[in-house]
């Protein structure tokens, strides 16, 4: 599974609509809306750097009222539960 983060910057007045159409695509799991510099956050799931290119360059950018995208590929994935589960192990322990 390859994850990408695509941050969105959208029209201001359309954003919640803009959310709605981004988060119906397929290979999208989740779209925030956050404050900063850019208007959504949205989390791309595919299994192939090719679907990237499908869910992003071909459908995203193209939805009515997004301005820019700057996409960001997940190499590693850290999560609370992985961490969790790393501790538990005793893996911490350099000894």
């Amino acid at each position: 599974m390859i994850t990408a983060i695509v941050f969105v910057n959208a029209d201001v007045a359309r954003i919640p609509e803009v959310a709605e159409q981004i988060a119906s695509l397929d290979g999208v799991s989740e779209v925030y809306s956050v404050t900063g510099h850019i208007d959504l956050i949205a989390m791309v799931r595919v299994r192939a750097h090719d679907d990237i290119a499908r869910v992003v360059a071909e459908q995203l950018n193209k939805v009515p009222g997004v301005q820019s995208t700057e996409t960001h590929i997940a190499f590693r994935t850290y999560s609370q539960h992985d961490l969790e589960a790393t501790f538990s192990l005793g893996l911490d322990d350099p000894h």
